[in-house]
């Protein structure tokens, strides 16, 4: 069943409340999509599914100089935000309506309804993608990419989008990381043990609290860690004019 939404006005929102234990399955780790992959294959296997939840991929389209990781951000940091317990009436339709206010009042969409969405890099299905998630703690996975989506008159992110497991577990239990085109906002959702809590962040590549996040990361001394992130947000913030952590910049 499609769910149609096309308000323009947005509206209220619940304040943003931590969940105990929520487990963050969008935003966590973060690179720039540059990578060939069989175009049909990756088309029957990610991009098909991800249209029929109303998110048309567009291909090699992600803007130069995108922050390849978003995470570390503080309570200052956050603009909006909302969350929903799972015993919600109308789940699916409540969460469906609060992220279009959401992507709408914090500028999430282009004028194109345009904006970037986290995905497996390379090509997985389905079921790829749930077996990766349940995999034991700490077993590297491979990294999400950015990808440029447009959002067309049917959608249905929280159901057909979280069911798909690109955007989620299943219907009802979503899990993203979704950026403006220009980096002006960053929106996360993740999926709890209780419910779901989605939190916009303001101008991420600006954060204090983020960009000291990603110097961390970056030198980190782990043998787990994924080095060619590590080398990636490196390269980034190398690339980031002086005085990047200035309290001008907040």
């Amino acid at each position: 069943m499609w769910l149609v939404l096309c308000r323009s006005d947005p509206g209220g929102r619940e304040e943003h409340k931590e969940a105990p234990g929520r487990r963050i399955l969008g935003g966590a780790v973060a690179l720039v999509e540059q990578w060939p992959v069989g175009i049909q294959e990756r088309e029957r296997k990610m991009y098909r599914p991800l249209r029929r939840a109303g998110l048309e991929v567009i291909p090699d389209a992600v803007p130069d100089g995108t922050m390849p990781f978003v995470f570390g951000y503080g309570r200052e940091d956050i603009v909006g935000g909302f969350s929903h317990r799972y015993e919600t009436p109308r789940l699916v339709e409540r969460l469906n309506e609060d992220w279009y206010d959401l992507a709408v009042s914090s500028g999430l969409l282009d004028h194109r309804r345009e904006f970037l969405v986290l995905l497996p890099h390379g090509t997985h299905t389905h079921q790829a993608v749930l077996q990766k998630r349940s995999q034991p703690h700490g077993r590297r996975t491979a990294p999400e990419v950015w990808a440029r989506v447009r959002l067309l008159d049917r959608w249905d992110i929280m159901g057909r989008g979280a069911a798909s497991a690109f955007l989620g577990i299943r219907a009802g239990h979503p899990g993203f990381g979704m950026m403006a085109l220009d980096s002006s906002v960053y929106i996360s959702c993740s999926t709890g043990e209780v419910g779901v809590d989605v939190v916009a962040v303001a101008h991420p590549a600006r954060s204090e609290n983020i960009l000291q996040y990603l110097e961390w990361y970056a030198n980190w001394d782990y043998p787990r860690a994924d080095k060619e992130l590590q080398t990636r947000v490196a390269v980034w913030l190398a690339g980031r004019a002086p005085g990047a952590l200035s309290s001008s910049d907040r």
